[in-house]
């Protein structure tokens, strides 16, 4: 299985970068779907949904497709992930994310599909693919999902928690030392990563890709 765990998408030529050296093709050949499910319950300014799609076109695609599995079925959705070679989930809210892979049937398909395409996460598309969607820390740190009291499972495709905007200015509790007190309950390895940071992962086996900053936390 290969994975590419982006913070704020394909911001920097290493990222880009270490998406085509996963997919082994060159842009112009490559086609992309893009899952903007978690972006869908973000109140407010969308400009970064906009910016993600924009950093996307840079790259210079062979197509981006747009499908959302909240809002169409299997039959309408399915197609498009199974003509890509890069899935490409946008960030927003992980527990609305989570929620419709299930609800969609989508999570049970993906072990599948990704067995000939890559993964690709963006913030809440990155955190989803732990073994859970550390509830606690998510609230403390996001500031969203108060009213929940029980955690969610992830798609359990890593052995680590990803922790996605560190020092971003839109984020104020994504500071070293806040992070570093969320996270001291959680029982395994946690990655944090700045927007100019990803994690590339090629069966299990990470490889750090950053331009910008990242901190590691329960080694």
């Amino acid at each position: 299985m290969k994975l590419l765990l982006t913070s704020g998408g394909l911001t920097n030529k290493s990222i880009a970068k270490a998406l085509f050296e996963l997919v082994d093709k060159k842009p112009e050949d490559t086609s992309l779907v893009f899952i903007p499910t978690a972006s869908n319950i973000e109140q407010g300014d969308k400009d970064w949904l906009i910016n993600d799609l924009i950093n996307l076109k840079k790259q210079n695609f062979k197509s981006i497709s747009i499908t959302d599995i909240s809002a169409v079925p299997g039959n309408i959705w399915r197609p498009q992930m199974e003509e890509a070679d890069v899935l490409f989930f946008e960030g927003g809210n992980s527990y609305h994310l989570m929620g419709w892979m299930n609800k969609s049937g989508l999570a049970k398909i993906l072990p599948e599909l990704l067995k000939t395409k890559i993964y690709v996460g963006l913030s809440a598309g990155s955190m989803v693919t732990g073994k859970d969607l550390a509830l606690i820390q998510s609230q403390i740190l996001y500031g969203e999902d108060w009213e929940r009291k029980e955690d969610m499972a992830g798609l359990n495709f890593v052995d680590f928690y990803f922790f996605p905007h560190l020092n971003s200015p839109y984020f104020n509790l994504r500071k070293e030392e806040i992070i570093k007190e969320a996270v001291k309950d959680i029982h395994g390895k946690v990655y944090a990563m700045d927007d100019n940071s990803a994690l590339k992962i090629v069966d299990g086996k990470v490889e750090i890709i950053s331009e910008g900053k990242y901190l590691i936390f329960n080694e």
